[in-house]
């Protein structure tokens, strides 16, 4: 992962911070919760007035295409040349450019570690996640609290609470049980993903869910359905089982049970190696 800094030159404060996940290619924004609508760049605004400090990755990925050449343009392909680029990427060039464009005065510096308010703000993003039946996801958040949460009624609770729709296609998932059973851990632990395309962000879990001692079923179905093997951890990463070996050395993941017919891995640690 690529952090950095967003600035803003005019001011000389910092607003927030640009996380780049390079495996998934996925782009997280962090803001400062000092700004308001007027002083936060002006396509995170509308977030920014509902206190909303934690950028979509969709609109993440919209502020930093906003800011780069686009793919498009008629003469890319010399531009790539100059730049020693074999492709179109719009995180090089956003590095290239210091994230400056001629809209406003920010611009990004990279950092080495995660700012403080990132770290506190990512004690409530997801560890790990349970789809459950009936509608219900099992959460478990990295500061150690577990919920239950049920999509039916942050549906409709979030709908009628937020003038910004935090929960486009949700309805969507409802309809569909089999898009439903795709859901799993997002990008970063920052969100639960059906299909990979409809995304339910963390905080809304965190805030809707009802905190629950975790049940001998729920737990389960935990386990039938979220932990894999050495096999199907290969086969997810794309990796051999030498690949498997060198992670588990390094720490990136721990073996839940160890045997000789191979391991088995909690699921979503091994989805965070793909980040």
């Amino acid at each position: 992962m690529k952090i950095f800094e967003i600035i803003d030159g005019d001011k000389d404060k910092t607003v927030g911070a640009l996380l780049y996940f390079e495996k998934e290619r996925t782009c997280i924004v962090e803001l400062q919760e000092y700004l308001d609508e007027w002083s936060a760049p002006f396509l995170f605004a509308s977030y920014v007035k509902n206190k909303v400090y934690t950028i979509p990755r969709d609109v993440s990925a919209l502020w930093v295409r906003g800011r780069v050449i686009p793919s498009g343009r008629q003469n890319i392909s010399d531009i790539l040349k100059v730049h020693h680029l074999k492709e179109y990427d719009e995180m090089k060039f956003l590095e290239i450019s210091e994230g400056r464009c001629s809209q406003d005065e920010m611009y990004i510096r990279q950092l080495d570690k995660l700012p403080e308010f990132v770290v506190e703000r990512q004690q409530k993003n997801l560890s790990e996640c349970v789809i459950l039946g009936a509608y219900n996801i099992l959460c478990f958040f990295a500061d150690g609290n577990t919920r239950k949460i049920d999509l039916k009624n942050i549906s409709k609770k979030d709908s009628e609470a937020q003038p910004i729709d935090r929960l486009a296609g949700l309805d969507k998932v409802l309809e569909n049980d089999r898009l439903y059973r795709s859901g799993k851990l997002g990008t970063g632990g920052y969100f639960v993903t059906f299909n990979d395309s409809i995304d339910v962000p963390t905080d809304i879990l965190y805030e809707s869910g009802e905190k629950v001692p975790l049940g001998l079923e729920d737990f389960k179905t935990f386990v039938r359905r979220n932990i894999i093997d050495t096999t199907e951890s290969c086969e997810m990463l794309e990796c051999s089982r030498q690949n498997i070996s060198y992670m588990v050395n390094q720490e990136q993941m721990s073996a839940v049970k160890e045997d000789v017919r191979g391991n088995l891995y909690l699921k979503g640690e091994v989805l965070s190696n793909r980040w």
